[in-house]
């Protein structure tokens, strides 16, 4: 189970936050998680795989220059996982930075929690 968390995080972090192909995007989370998935984000909850589309490919469109790089090696512990990254630039310094929490239910991704790091000071 440890490895399919592992994958689950890594891949979400690439080919759902990460892909600006809409078509890929929606057919990884078809792939990646369960029907009634939950997504958990500072603006709110979104369920189900049309509101979490929705929000990847909106967050997305915002920079789409961007590329999503892990800055740790994913943990998992019985039917959960966490993964820290970084969003900015290729090559550059992150714009920002945060960790993904996910529940994991039928080896797909119930439920996702976006925590993001306060800006430097």
């Amino acid at each position: 189970m440890a490895e399919r968390i592992h994958e689950l995080l890594l891949r979400n972090l690439q080919e759902v936050f990460g892909e600006g192909d809409p078509t890929k995007r929606r057919s990884a989370i078809k792939e990646l998680y369960t029907d009634d998935c939950v997504l958990y984000v500072p603006p709110g909850a979104f369920v189900g795989h049309d509101a979490l589309d929705k929000f990847a490919g909106d967050l997305r469109a915002t920079h789409p220059q961007f590329a999503y790089a892990p800055h740790a090696a994913p943990q998992a512990l019985q039917n959960a996982g966490r993964l820290k990254w970084g969003s900015g630039p290729r090559g550059g310094v992150p714009a920002y930075t945060g960790e993904d929490v996910i529940i994991v239910r039928d080896e797909k991704i119930a439920a996702l929690y976006v925590f993001l790091d306060s800006p430097p000071a």
